[in-house]
């Protein structure tokens, strides 16, 4: 099993937040299979360069995706251990498959 480092809760969120719009989840799905640069994510999703980087910004800040430059262009490709640990983050809800109900609250004393 591989050590992956912990993620704070603003990172957390950052990477859910990254991860609820429908354009980045295609991205995301294009960079499956391999590593691609801005011309042909802007080809294979039929958007703009100004909006695709946008998006680009938030999932790179998220630290889903890596860049790198070659020359003029920039690749982006997935950051596989970010993606582990918010599975890793989720399984541990699984973990809890009972959960008790709420103390009445007239059995609670508050001061």
């Amino acid at each position: 099993m591989v050590n992956l480092p912990a993620l704070a809760p603003t990172d957390i969120a950052s990477g859910f937040h990254a991860l609820s719009d429908p354009l980045r989840l295609q991205v995301l799905d294009l960079l499956r299979s391999q590593e691609l640069c801005v011309c042909e994510l802007c080809e294979q999703l039929g958007v703009t360069q100004s909006k695709l980087s946008f998006h680009l910004k938030t999932l790179k800040e998220a630290g889903l995706v890596r860049s790198r430059q070659e020359g003029r262009w920039i690749y982006y490709t997935l950051n596989l251990s970010v993606f582990i640990v918010l599975e890793q983050y989720l399984a541990e809800y699984r973990r809890f498959s009972t959960i008790l109900p709420a103390r009445s609250c007239r059995d609670a004393s508050y001061s």
